[in-house]
């Protein structure tokens, strides 16, 4: 048990070109070692927590824009970033809100 570290995750989802960026963001905010892999950052800390983790991951994606399409999900060892679901339903109400009116038009003039 003495000299395991303890390694946590982050599942990038769909935003993979931005691995680079959080891997630096974490180096940084954490002062751990992040380590690669095809798909995923792992995380060694022996302090850490999942929570932790997953707080500073929310602050790289409000600091990239990226908190109105995104967020972190906690769950095990890994923190995931997912994609927000109600992007297509909103584009498909507004494809069936009738013409609005100008002042002018409403008042018959």
């Amino acid at each position: 048990m003495f000299g395991h570290k303890k390694e946590l995750h982050v599942d990038l989802g769909d935003l993979q070109k931005e691995k680079d960026h959080l891997n630096d963001f974490l180096q940084t905010h954490l002062k751990v070692t992040v380590a690669q892999s095809s798909d995923k950052l792992t995380v060694e800390g022996d302090k850490l927590s999942l929570q932790e983790l997953a707080a500073v991951v929310n602050k790289f994606i409000y600091h990239r824009k990226l908190n109105g399409t995104h967020y972190v999900f906690a769950s095990g060892s890994t923190a995931q970033i997912k994609r927000f679901e109600h992007d297509k339903k909103k584009k498909e109400t507004h494809k069936h809100e009738p013409a609005h009116q100008s002042a002018a038009q409403s008042w018959g003039l």
